[in-house]
């Protein structure tokens, strides 16, 4: 008769056990009002970027001819505001395909920001820098900064 009914028991059981571990929520934080919000969301910023050759160990010839990469698809990313001075700096590898490799961020507005940049910067795609025509490897560094 136990091994029909303990089956059923567990089944009972299960519920009450998860409905007794529900935590009440949490209360939510002061926001600031919706247009002053969307005023701050579709502020553009303000972008700063260099880029430089990543030597390779083994390459025999010098580039006589060099091209810098050239941007194809670069949009800008959504900035979380968090306070006066909002500055994110990157810097990535523009591989010989044209996309972004390896980017890292180098100053931080905190997580979510960061995660918001690394992840509009990898679909980036670039006309790839050239050395003697021959597509390379290119540095890129970009400063992302609230006007």
């Amino acid at each position: 008769m136990l091994r029909r009914v303990w089956p059923l028991l567990l089944i009972i059981a299960a519920p009450a056990s998860s409905a007794a571990s529900v935590q009440a929520p949490s209360p939510r934080l002061r926001q600031a009002p919706l247009t002053e919000r969307e005023h701050q969301t579709w502020k553009t910023p303000k972008r700063a970027a260099e880029f430089s050759d990543v030597p390779h160990v083994s390459a025999r010839a010098r580039c006589e001819a060099t091209q810098p990469p050239e941007a194809l698809t670069t949009p800008d990313p959504l900035l979380v505001p968090t306070g006066t001075g909002l500055k994110v700096k990157v810097s990535f590898i523009i591989g010989a395909d044209g996309r972004v490799h390896s980017p890292l961020i180098l100053q931080s507005v905190g997580p979510v920001g960061d995660r918001n940049v690394l992840r509009t910067v990898r679909t980036w795609r670039y006309r790839p820098a050239t050395c003697n025509g021959v597509p390379t490897e290119a540095e890129g560094k970009i400063e992302f900064s609230r006007r």
